[in-house]
């Protein structure tokens, strides 16, 4: 490599130790993501989101089948703790008796939790209409919200979500109107209707009243889950580094912290530039709590900000089975680490005028054919300038040349000032000689 000045030297020294002799390097041992310990992932959330990520993980694991059927099991158990039957006929369907009679359709369950359902409708319906009958708004406004629960309770997300924005106008306060709407993000999220979710953040962030930590922290979550699945990495990444740390363990029916930290480091990651990282994420106190939770995520972004890429995506390959896993995050790793990866690259061929390929390759721990054809497609989209000799394997940045565009900038600001010149001196010379179109007034 070729630097633009002397200092690049120590640069140049920390790159070559991380591309080849690894050996002389004190390395932290990296976790290998290869198998999810199903029960300790599980115990980070409650509720549905629980059951909806064990059965998302038994869905994409099918060449693991221990994996699946231990997520099975596991949904089953949490499936009877409550009272969606339709949900347990679905997992039941799934395990297919590979679980044992323990695990197969529970008829009497099934029969006394939907009869006991169809009374407790019964009697909400009883109660709403005796609200409606009296006009009073707070006792309506709790009948819909109960009927939501209801719903919600039972799987008929639809229902649910009918129910909790119908208490909308019968709200007196900021604070049922909050309540409202983390309601609906709530159903919004598991239907996967996130345009709901933005809408309803927003309607909650826009309360006269202040919000208090925890609130603001799940808003915060909700509002970079909704950015997440629309693609918008960095909206996502400000919302996720904007969390307080006050989240803690009050929003596990959605999101735990550990999530916050890595949806939030890896959308960072492949959408901030090097300042943003600095100032924004690796100095960032607050998201250092949640990034002390998940310690790969957390190393992984301090070694690409400190240039040592082959450790950074050691870390990204050990992470990604696992990632794939992740109910929300599936969608967008292979976009988010090909975003991070060609950052990586754009950052290693930055400070020089030539690179020898064959060490860079050995530093991305890749091959050069490969390693060429990434940087021929950066290089065609322009976003690293310089070529490639293919037959010396460097690649040559092309830096501006200066002193030509000076020359341009001045050639072009004289032929300006003389087009002006030139046509000051022809106005002059009409007024002068009075040559002047004078318009003919109409009689």
């Amino acid at each position: 490599m070729e630097g633009d000045d002397e200092t690049s030297g120590p640069m140049i020294d920390e790159i070559y130790a991380n591309g080849g002799d690894d050996g002389n390097r004190n390395r932290r041992p990296i976790s290998s993501g290869d198998q999810l310990d199903i029960e300790a992932y599980a115990s980070l959330y409650t509720g549905r989101t629980k059951i909806a990520r064990l059965l998302f993980i038994a869905d994409h694991c099918e060449k693991n089948s221990t994996m699946e059927l231990e997520a099975l099991r596991m949904a089953y158990d949490e499936i009877k703790k409550g009272e969606n039957t339709q949900l347990l006929r679905e997992v039941v369907q799934k395990i297919d008796g590979r679980l044992g009679p323990n695990y197969g359709m529970d008829a009497a369950w099934c029969s006394t939790v939907d009869r006991r359902a169809e009374q407790r409708k019964e009697k909400l319906e009883n109660e709403l209409n005796a609200y409606k009958t009296n006009l009073i708004k707070e006792s309506i406004r709790m009948g819909y919200n109960d009927f939501g629960d209801f719903y919600y309770a039972h799987g008929q997300l639809g229902d649910a979500f009918k129910n909790y924005v119908r208490t909308r106008d019968y709200c007196t306060t900021s604070k049922h109107i909050i309540h409202m709407c983390m309601s609906a993000i709530l159903v919004s999220i598991e239907m996967g209707q996130f345009t709901h979710v933005t809408s309803y953040v927003s309607k909650a962030e826009q309360t006269p009243e202040a919000l208090d930590q925890i609130t603001g922290a799940k808003l915060r979550c909700a509002a970079g889950l909704a950015n997440l699945e629309a693609k918008k990495y960095k909206l996502a990444a400000r919302k996720f580094l904007e969390t307080a740390p006050e989240l803690g363990s009050n929003y596990n029916d959605v999101i735990a912290p550990q999530d916050v930290a890595t949806y939030g480091g890896l959308c960072a990651l492949a959408t901030f530039d090097r300042a943003e990282l600095k100032n924004k994420v690796i100095d960032n106190h607050v998201f250092r709590n949640f990034l002390e939770l998940v310690p790969e995520v957390r190393e992984l972004i301090n070694d690409f900000y400190s240039s040592h890429y082959a450790s950074c995506l050691e870390y990204l390959g050990n992470l990604k089975t696992n990632l794939l896993l992740d109910i929300h995050l599936h969608d967008h790793v292979e976009t988010l680490y090909d975003q991070i990866r060609h950052k990586a690259l754009i950052q290693y061929t930055h400070p020089f005028v030539s690179v020898d390929l064959r060490m860079m390759a050995n530093a991305f721990k890749t091959t050069i054919a490969g390693l060429e054809k990434e940087l021929e497609a950066l290089i065609t989209d322009n976003q690293i300038q310089a070529r490639i000799d293919s037959h010396n394997k460097i690649l040559y940045a092309r830096h501006a040349d200066q002193r030509n565009a000076t020359f341009q900038r001045v050639l072009e600001s004289g032929r300006e000032f003389d087009r002006d010149v030139r046509s000051m001196l022809l106005r002059s010379n009409l007024i002068k000689h009075d040559y002047n179109l004078k318009t003919s007034r109409k009689l």
